[in-house]
């Protein structure tokens, strides 16, 4: 189901803003975010046609580019590109993600380099590029992460691996920002639940996808909102909803029994699948 954008004439104008993966589903909803925050935001996205339909209905603030976030001098093109419109970049979204599920051993190389290149690499992209252009003023990257990032994820081992990597290399990287007395660059990383997006609308008859259905899945609206909250008030790490954020981080301190219970909550998953395949 798409989800209508809203959008109004913000009182002032600020930096620009960039947004990955933001052709459709919550890259979509931050883009229209960032627009009623004032923002001259770029929609970028791998699919040129859908980032041009989001910028045309976000109104004159919004423009739209196609971009691999793999690569590297494609992601410097598009800040500069943002850069030249709006001035300065004030706000980075790492949002495009690549959700592939099953066990490793049964996914292919493509597959696997897919994920841990968009997931992984991309925002290491993203974020790198940004703070290049953030130093002189300051500005905020903003990383949607996952859950997957912080514990186990049974059938999406690969996908977990790259959100890990995304979760570590952010840290690290705000550390790193701080020893060398940089604190004018903020980056929070955003980790949400499985959400009603189209990343999830074809797994529903997937075993392998079963623990993002475990718990109560998330409408797009709730993790823009959490995303408004980081911006207002950045934070390193914010789960969403903060409940699985705690049984996440326990099953981190604790792997022997989170890979005990990890049928019980695979199964739990399953049945809420089969019930949405029942009822849609």
């Amino acid at each position: 189901m798409r989800t209508r954008l809203r959008t109004r004439t913000a009182p002032t104008t600020r930096g620009g803003a960039v947004v990955t993966g933001a052709g459709r589903g919550l890259g979509r909803l931050i883009a229209g975010l960032l627009v009623d925050r004032g923002h001259e935001v770029l929609v970028t996205d791998l699919d040129e046609a859908a980032a041009e339909a989001v910028a045309a209905e976000l109104g004159p603030r919004a423009s739209a580019r196609a971009l691999d976030v793999r690569d590297e001098a494609a992601v410097d093109a598009a800040r500069d590109e943002l850069v030249g419109r709006a001035g300065r970049l004030e706000v980075w979204v790492n949002n495009a993600g690549v959700l592939v599920t099953g066990p490793a051993w049964e996914q292919d190389a493509a597959a696997r380099r897919l994920m841990l290149e968009v997931n992984a690499l991309g925002t290491i992209n993203g974020t790198v590029s940004a703070i290049a252009a953030m130093r002189p003023l300051g500005g905020h990257v903003v990383n949607i992460v996952s859950l997957a990032g912080l514990a186990p994820v049974p059938g999406e081992a690969v996908y977990a691996a790259s959100k890990h990597a995304a979760l570590g290399f952010s840290l690290s990287t705000l550390t790193d920002l701080r020893l060398a007395r940089v604190r004018n660059i903020d980056i929070s990383c955003v980790c949400p639940d499985g959400i009603w997006t189209p990343m999830l609308h074809d797994k529903l008859d997937d075993p392998g996808a079963a623990l993002s259905f475990s718990g109560r899945l998330l409408q797009p609206e709730d993790v823009v909102a959490a995303v408004a909250r980081v911006l207002d008030r950045p934070r390193p790490v914010t789960t969403v909803p903060r409940s699985r954020g705690l049984q996440a981080r326990v099953a981190d301190a604790m792997p022997r029994l989170a890979v005990a219970v990890a049928p019980l909550v695979v199964a739990q998953g399953r049945r809420t699948q089969k019930k949405m395949l029942r009822d849609r």
